[in-house]
């Protein structure tokens, strides 16, 4: 896995090039039983309680720390087209699937937009991640930029945990 992580001016863009065809490659990122393995903070446990991957559709999933705590967060889709493009929001959730404002920062935005993108070149395919602030105020938006470096530390565990399960799925 090759890494690149850069930001602009409208949020967080993450670069990440895997050694698997894109179709596989967009086929974990769009069915449960293959987000539960690789999806989110490396220690948590996942659980996918709804999937559905089409425009209006959402992924709703609650995440079990080992000290028994636990959080919800879903996506909720825009546009797909298999298997190069998924965007979508993603935000804190409840347990029924609510949207609600992140545990750790009322500043921090509730919604971020995502842009995410597939390319294949010689088997390998590059996978291109944008997100920022949806329906953000000012304060919103410098606080997702100011947090940007703890964002890609974040999303490099959980591209980590996909490189290997990638991995594994084709050995």
């Amino acid at each position: 896995m090759t890494n690149n992580q850069a930001t602009n001016e409208s949020g967080l863009v993450i670069t990440r090039t895997f050694d698997a065809p894109r179709e596989l490659v967009f086929k974990v990122w769009t069915e449960a039983e293959h987000l539960k393995h690789w999806w989110g903070p490396a220690g948590l446990e996942l659980e996918v309680l709804k999937l559905d991957v089409k425009p209006g559709g959402i992924f709703h999933f609650g995440m079990t720390a080992p000290d028994g705590n636990k959080m919800y967060g879903k996506f909720v889709y825009y546009e797909i087209a298999a298997p190069e493009k998924l965007v979508f929001t993603n935000s804190f959730a409840d347990a029924e699937g609510n949207t609600i404002q992140p545990p750790f920062s009322d500043e921090f935005p509730t919604e971020i937009m995502n842009t995410l993108t597939l390319s294949e070149q010689d088997g390998k395919t590059t996978v291109t991640l944008q997100g920022g602030p949806h329906n953000a105020n000012e304060t919103q938006h410098a606080f997702f930029k100011a947090m940007h470096e703890s964002m890609q530390q974040g999303f490099g565990g959980t591209f980590k945990q996909l490189e290997d399960y990638l991995a594994a799925q084709q050995a």
